[in-house]
């Protein structure tokens, strides 16, 4: 049976995250939140969003391709969040969890890729690998040949 989505450590830690970008954009004035806020809250939300995509597809191509996805998305939020403390936009009582999300988060994803490709791999190498049945008849073929 399929774990549930909510399992995944790297899927629930980029939702609380995106959540958090929204509780600090969601306090910026007008201008703002309207030049900076709703790209931030896009990019830093796709992160999330991508690695649902792909866990719900039950493709090994598709779930890779949108961890992928996650990671531009990934390195978008980073360059708003440049962006941001530059501009002072980040309140001090977040640069934490910021920091902590950041730098955990490539590594967690990464480990989900390379368990994606090892789950892929492992249903080619059995989908060639003949069966018992086939490999006798395939050599009682070449018996009576």
């Amino acid at each position: 049976m399929r774990k549930d989505i909510k399992s995944l450590d790297v899927y629930t830690e980029s939702l609380v995250f995106s959540n958090l970008i929204w509780q600090i954009c969601s306090e910026w004035n007008y201008f703002v939140c309207r030049t900076v806020g709703i790209q931030f809250v896009r990019a830093a939300d796709s992160v999330s969003v991508n690695i649902a995509e792909g866990y719900g597809s039950f493709h090994y191509k598709k779930s890779l391709k949108f961890c992928y996805y996650t990671r531009g998305s990934f390195e978008e939020v980073k360059d708003w969040i440049r962006k941001t403390e530059n501009r002072n936009r980040i309140p001090e009582e977040y640069k934490n969890q910021i920091d902590h999300f950041i730098s955990q988060f490539l590594p967690k994803l990464n480990s989900y890729i390379n368990y994606i490709k090892k789950q892929f791999n492992k249903k080619d190498i059995q989908q060639e690998t003949p069966s018992a049945s086939s490999t006798s008849l395939t050599n009682s073929t070449n018996l009576t040949n």
